[in-house]
């Protein structure tokens, strides 16, 4: 009951900074794939690097176990990443921000979210045998973690991950003081 409480916990407290952060806004989503707003980028980043430091930090402790890894499909994560992608720019949504923003009283986000899930549900039944099983047979399923895959100590993928982050800020910070906006274009 405490994990649930936990996740539950947690959930409302990553709904409410994605409310906090105006990423339940249609914009804010739509200008991440047309790369002229990283908000979402930069939170997603920022969420990722404390969660790997925190569970890290707390499993180097010995207060966290870190259960095995289930096997993952590298290749049929690719493709559903590119799918849940162009589904997530089209819509201007994506399942967190669905609920965050059905949460805050938005009920366009909870009808056209609620197609969402039910289409992609629907889609991924009426094709797994014929496009998904097939994508199994590309590359076998296994227990991968880049930390794994490129054989280095976990603190030392961190800190690469994080000056990787700190590059995005910076050059997208560059490009937000060099760059003008269509709406800055246009009033020139």
């Amino acid at each position: 009951m405490q994990v649930v409480l936990s996740a539950l916990a947690l959930g409302l407290v990553f709904g409410f900074l994605l409310q906090k952060a105006g990423l339940t806004h249609y914009d804010k989503v739509v200008n991440q794939f047309r790369f002229r707003d990283f908000t979402l980028m930069k939170f997603m980043l920022s969420a990722i690097l404390v969660a790997m430091v925190g569970i890290y930090a707390l499993k180097d402790l010995g207060l966290l176990e870190i259960a095995s890894l289930p096997e993952t499909y590298s290749v049929g994560n690719i493709v559903g990443g590119l799918i849940f992608g162009a589904g997530m720019a089209i819509a201007g949504m994506c399942p967190g921000t669905v609920l965050t923003g059905a949460g805050q009283g938005n009920l366009d986000y909870l009808v056209a979210g609620g197609l969402g899930f039910v289409t992609g549900g629907m889609l991924f039944g009426a094709t797994y045998e014929t496009l998904f099983l097939p994508l199994l047979d590309l590359a076998p399923p296994e227990a991968l973690t880049l930390e794994t895959a490129l054989r280095v100590n976990h603190w030392l993928f961190i800190a690469i991950f994080a000056l990787m982050v700190a590059v995005f800020f910076w050059l997208t910070e560059i490009k937000g003081k060099t760059g003008r906006t269509d709406a800055e274009k246009t009033d020139a």
